[in-house]
């Protein structure tokens, strides 16, 4: 039976009527036409569908809507502040990260999740949570060079 769910998405209010276990991908790609998050393997390994649900970083594809009910979610779409990219957007963009770009929105969300989380991570710290994130273009030396630049932007 379906219900009805309200969250914010992008600083923006939102309602959605649909079955409560449908994934929040399907709702965020299909009924709110927000195409970053992507579909990787649909089982939650890949990273691709990433979004912040109060700042932490979740994987979609494998979160109930009902998961998101009343609380506030920031997709790729969202993370900029009007025409100013986001720090991590920027160092992704100033190290040429992304290939395909596939991969991009979602691992840039996994950074900002990290940064929320830890504002001061060690490598360690870095390389163990990017491996819930899979680039198949294997950018990896790229993607880490952008995450130490990021850090270094945000310690200034």
């Amino acid at each position: 039976m379906d219900a009805t769910f309200a969250f914010t998405v992008n600083g923006q209010p939102r309602r959605v009527t649909t079955d409560p276990e449908r994934p929040l991908l399907e709702v965020l790609r299909e009924d709110l036409q927000l195409t970053g998050p992507k579909y990787g393997c649909g089982e939650g390994q890949c990273g691709a569908c990433s979004v912040l649900i109060n700042g932490r970083s979740v994987v979609t594809c494998i979160t109930p809507v009902a998961n998101a009910d009343k609380q506030a979610i920031v997709t790729i779409e969202g993370l900029a502040s009007g025409d100013t990219l986001h720090s991590v957007q920027e160092a992704f963009l100033a190290e040429g990260a992304s290939q395909c770009g596939y991969c991009t929105p979602g691992m840039i969300i996994g950074v900002v999740g990290l940064l929320h989380e830890k504002p001061d991570p060690t490598d360690a710290e870095i390389q163990a949570r990017m491996q819930g994130h899979l680039c198949r273009c294997c950018n990896y030396p790229k993607i880490l060079k952008s995450i130490r630049r990021a850090l270094a932007a945000t310690r200034k």
